[in-house]
Order: structure tokens, then sequence, then C-alpha cells
């Protein structure tokens, strides 16, 4: 080897390199996140292991997309969230996010696409309005190049006849 110093600086950069970005780009909020390992004692076996096989309800495979979940809990009796699906391409966007209002058992839950970004966070919340900021890719279409941009977004909705789910949501651009 000719360069050993360069190659121990390139190897110390690849190093100090943080590879689980990604992995916590939809990182757990600190009062949800598990307690790190060290911090309890495993648990012990205490009875016979029961195998499990896979479910094959089709259904699942949705449910398994969920990457993120927000319930909204100033909507009064309403059962309102959140949630994102993974899906499409990871470097422009990807995050399919939804809000949905439960309905009851039988008719379970009604859905609105609200968006395709990189990531949300919940800026404020009041009955029948959430404030969002949005981060979504951008691509120019002079250069290929693809950026990023955070703007604002306003959910709101009115409440159905007696509490029951809007009929229809709006979507606001905002700053």
């Amino acid at each position: 080897m000719k360069h050993p110093l360069l190659f121990l600086a390139a190897f110390i950069l690849l190093a100090a390199c943080d590879t689980g970005v990604e992995s916590r780009r939809h990182a757990l909020p600190a009062e949800t996140r598990p307690l790190p390992a060290q911090a309890v004692a495993p648990l012990v076996p205490d009875g016979p292991a029961a195998s499990v096989e896979p479910n094959a309800e089709p259904a699942l495979q949705w449910s398994a997309g969920v990457a993120r979940l927000d319930p909204l809990t100033r909507q009064g009796d309403a059962t309102v969230k959140l949630f994102g699906t993974a899906g499409g391409d990871p470097a422009m966007n990807g995050l399919y996010t939804h809000i949905a209002f439960f309905h009851s058992p039988a008719e379970g839950w009604r859905v609105f696409r609200i968006g395709d970004v990189l990531d949300y966070r919940v800026r404020s919340e009041t009955p029948g309005r959430v404030d969002l900021e949005v981060e979504e890719s951008l691509m120019d279409p002079a250069t290929g190049r693809i950026g990023s941009r955070r703007r604002g977004m306003i959910v709101a909705w009115t409440p159905g006849p007696g509490g029951s789910p809007p009929a229809s949501i709006t979507v606001t651009p905002a700053r």
C-alpha cells in the first residue's frame, strides 16, 4: 500500500458516518421508546414455547405497511388518527400520509389520504383541525436534482351528523 495515512484517514471518516439515519427517521418519541436492553433483566421462560404460524390474511399486508401512527387526542368523543404507510420511491417522499376517523365496529374507519411526504410533524391540534409541518422531496425539472422543502398544511373537517365521521376534509397550504 503506497499511502497508509490516506487509507487510515479514509477509514476513520467512513467509520464516523452514521449508518442508522434511515432507521431513525421515524423514531418513536422518547416517552414511547422501549428501555435500553441493559436497563432491565431478560425474562426467564416459565412454560413450554408455543409455535406460531404466519398469518395469511391479506389485510395484514396493508397493516404491516404502517410506518407511523399519531392519535389525535383533542377531538372530543371522536376517534381520529394520522398515519403513514411506507410506499413508493424512498428517494422521493414515500410516506403516504392519511387521516382516519372511526365510524363504528361495523363500518370501520373513514380514511382520507392527505399527501405523499418524507415526514410530518403535528404542530397543533384543535377540534376539527390539525396543523402539520411537512417535509417533502421536490425534483428540479431543469437539473433533475432532488431537493427538499418544509411547508405548513392545515387539515380541517366538520363532523357529520351525530358526531359521525366527516363526508370530506380540506387540506390547505399554510405558512
